[in-house]
């Protein structure tokens, strides 16, 4: 069955009003923090394989994506970059759609009606967008999650999760139509970004996981996973160690510490404190020391 750029495997199910999750790579998806998620919500509810796209090519280069081979006495096995679609029920709740989007290098128009159509053939209730994104944050603090809502369903969800409001004019991705369209015709949209801080660059932020998974419980009865937390502890405590042996960040540390604070108190202005060029130049040359890394 074909759904725009999408080819879906028969038979197709019929959904129960669902709530669409969905991730966007690489765009905010720092620290596979959105990948982590889904791959979660995947092995809980035992979700199957819906879709792809047909021709992922007419999308994407993969000079940019690049392919994954095995070798061994010749090519045993070739994966190719593309968008997925995965179907979770749940017993007398909204079952799940869950997206693994790339963004489009071409056709971007096309790639955007396909994924809507997607949403509107699914009698989709909710379009949930969750990632990651850097931001001038300590790892000391609870993680910020930052968004918004279009629709009014979306909107008093959001007012029930304490989510700091994102104001911003500036460059984006086109993926952002996807929120924008679906709310035009009639799908509540959300969008979820927790911040993560600049000097922490990990394969798998079981931080970041966490804070997200929190949201979806409040909002969906999505189940946590205990474990996350205590990787999170331990991710949290290797930072720690690291941050001791790093002194450009335990000097940094204690400014992101003060304008976290600060911007928890003025986040009803919508106007939050400023680092010093001086301090934003050297949070950037910190970045390159991985002091997260695993």
């Amino acid at each position: 069955m074909r759904i725009g750029g999408f080819e879906l495997y028969e038979p197709v199910p019929e959904c129960n009003e669902p709530f669409v999750i969905a991730t966007l790579r690489p765009w905010i998806d720092v620290n596979n923090v959105g990948s982590l998620v889904l791959k979660e919500l995947k092995s809980r509810y035992d979700a199957k394989k819906l879709g792809k796209l047909y021709k992922p090519g007419h999308f994407y280069d993969f000079t940019r994506y690049r392919p994954t081979i095995h070798l061994e006495e010749g090519i045993r096995d070739m994966s190719i970059p593309n968008s997925t679609v995965h179907y979770a029920r749940r017993e007398g709740q909204n079952d799940l759609i869950l997206l693994r989007l790339l963004e489009p290098h071409a056709h971007a128009e096309l790639y955007i009606a396909s994924v809507l159509k997607l949403l509107k053939t699914f009698k989709a209730k909710r379009y949930i967008l969750v990632g990651s994104m850097y931001d001038v944050v300590p790892h000391t603090r609870p993680l910020l999650v930052s968004g918004y809502g279009m629709g009014e369903g979306a909107l008093e969800e959001l007012r029930k999760t304490g989510v700091l409001p994102i104001t911003y004019r500036g460059p984006s991705t086109i993926a952002n139509l996807i929120t924008k369209e679906a709310a035009e015709s009639g799908i509540d949209a959300i969008v979820l970004i927790v911040s993560l801080p600049q000097y922490v660059v990990v394969d798998e932020d079981y931080m970041g996981k966490a804070r997200l998974m929190e949201l979806l419980n409040m909002l969906y009865d999505i189940p946590i996973d205990t474990k996350d937390f205590e990787r999170a502890l331990e991710q949290r405590n290797s930072i720690n160690e690291r941050v001791e042996r790093s002194p450009e960040v335990k000097m940094i540390l204690p400014q992101l510490e003060n304008v976290y604070d600060m911007r928890i108190r003025t986040m009803k202005t919508g106007e939050g404190p400023q680092l010093t060029p001086e301090i934003e130049e050297m949070l950037w040359k910190t970045m390159g020391n991985d002091i997260g890394k695993a």
